[in-house]
């Protein structure tokens, strides 16, 4: 990224709370929707080219089962 890491961390969990919001409009029970932004913490490519940045502004999902 390009940008401070404060701003990319906040960045970063607006659009998790952004996903997680949609979620829950559409349905999805709120206790189960936990909303995490991970900033520069997790890349999953090159930061230092213009694809890479590009990749690594994603929101990943993970399906759990809900225990009573």
């Amino acid at each position: 990224s390009t940008g401070p890491d404060a701003y990319n961390q906040s960045l970063s969990q607006r659009r998790a709370d952004a996903v997680a919001q949609s979620l829950i409009a559409n349905g999805v029970q709120p206790v189960r929707v936990v909303a995490v932004g991970f900033g520069e913490a997790r890349p999953i490519a090159d930061n230092n080219t213009v694809a890479g940045r590009q990749a690594n502004r994603r929101v990943e999902i993970k399906l759990v089962g809900v225990t009573s």
